[in-house]
């Protein structure tokens, strides 16, 4: 871990988590490699057993808003999911190293977190409206769509 930096995991807390692409360049920028994407989530979702309270797959970065698995630390199951999108798409170097953790202790931040993550789109210009980005849960919370990861609603998170 570089000098400085101090993740604070295996606290129980919930996490919103960013990376990037290599050098922010939009390896995800496509519905094949999103969708690439949240499969590979799923899978480490259902592997390593955390919950998914939210996400958003832009075209180069990606935010989540997870719990920390039960058994292991969430770093190894990042690791896990980059390493997974890694081997299945062709961009080399892919991922940027490390990743943004923050921790998420109130319901309010939560609120606000996922507020972010599904409004990404929409201040980035990709689409007029979050329910227009395929690649986020907010149609999971505004008409309980099933999405291709599990969304986990336990705190009752209203946006």
């Amino acid at each position: 871990m570089p000098l400085g930096l101090k993740r604070y995991q295996q606290e129980g807390d919930d996490h919103f988590i960013t990376f990037s692409c290599y050098n922010r360049r939009p390896y995800l920028n496509t519905p094949t490699s999103k969708d690439i994407f949240l499969d590979s989530l799923e899978r480490t979702r259902s592997r390593y057993q955390f919950q998914i309270l939210g996400y958003v797959v832009m075209p180069e970065h990606v935010h989540l808003l997870v719990s920390e698995p039960p058994d292991e630390p969430l770093s190894k199951a990042l690791q896990a999911l980059k390493i997974s999108v890694s081997r299945r798409l062709s961009e080399r170097p892919f991922w940027q190293t490390r990743y943004y953790d923050f921790n998420v202790l109130t319901h309010n931040k939560r609120v606000e977190k996922l507020k972010y993550i599904h409004r990404n789109p929409v201040t980035r210009g990709l689409v007029p409206r979050p329910e227009d980005w395929p690649w986020s849960s907010y149609r999971h919370y505004l008409l309980n769509e099933p999405t291709p990861v599990l969304i986990t609603q336990e705190q009752a998170v209203h946006i």
